[in-house]
């Protein structure tokens, strides 16, 4: 299996590095076939705090059909995250997968990646929370159904309010891809707390 981890510009490392540990670790401890493929629309991405990451395919080289999840960091509107998150390049990605019925997984503001594809119309998701909830506000006007928690899942699609959400929207597309118990077994040997 392969997880597509798209990063726009401005993208946060941590929102971003959940992704690439958590399935790491249940490819590397626990045998599961899932590798994470990172894009750009540049070889190198500098993300929100400046530091250059390093990608392995550039968006024009997808080939949906070769992934079997997308995975997107949130990221800062003042450094640009929107400018390549909203490119009609990165509509057409989200709307691909979400035919196809594969995972989605965004943290964060990314959700304004997928409203703005689109997918969310009339379905349940979530984005951040704090500042009297203007940015829930702004992203129940794409006709989303805001639902204050810190993560909604919607079918295909999982959505988080903050960064703190992170590693819980890695757990929950890393069940998706696998079961319940076998997110369970990686979770409990990263520290977490297996039962939540």
């Amino acid at each position: 299996m392969k997880v597509l981890l798209l990063c726009p510009k401005a993208f946060e490392t941590m929102e971003f590095s959940v992704f690439i540990d958590v399935i790491g670790w249940a490819r590397n401890d626990f045998g599961h076939d899932i590798d994470v493929v990172t894009c750009g629309f540049q070889k190198t991405v500098i993300s929100t705090f400046q530091v250059p990451i390093q990608m392995d395919i550039l968006i024009d080289d997808i080939i949906v059909s070769d992934y079997d999840a997308l995975a997107i960091p949130g990221g800062f509107r003042e450094f640009g995250f929107f400018d390549e998150g909203f490119d009609p390049k990165t509509k057409q990605l989200i709307r691909e997968f979400d035919s196809q019925g594969k995972p989605i997984a965004s943290v964060c503001v990314a959700a304004f990646l997928l409203a703005n594809s689109g997918i969310l119309k009339g379905r349940k998701a979530t984005t951040y929370h704090l500042h009297q909830g203007i940015e829930q506000q702004k992203l129940a006007a794409y006709n989303v159904c805001v639902v204050n928690e810190p993560v909604v899942i919607d079918a295909n699609v999982i959505t988080s309010y903050c960064p703190q959400t992170a590693p819980d929207v890695a757990f929950a597309l890393l069940e998706m891809l696998t079961t319940h118990e076998a997110m369970l077994e990686v979770k409990h040997a990263m520290g977490f707390e297996a039962d939540s």
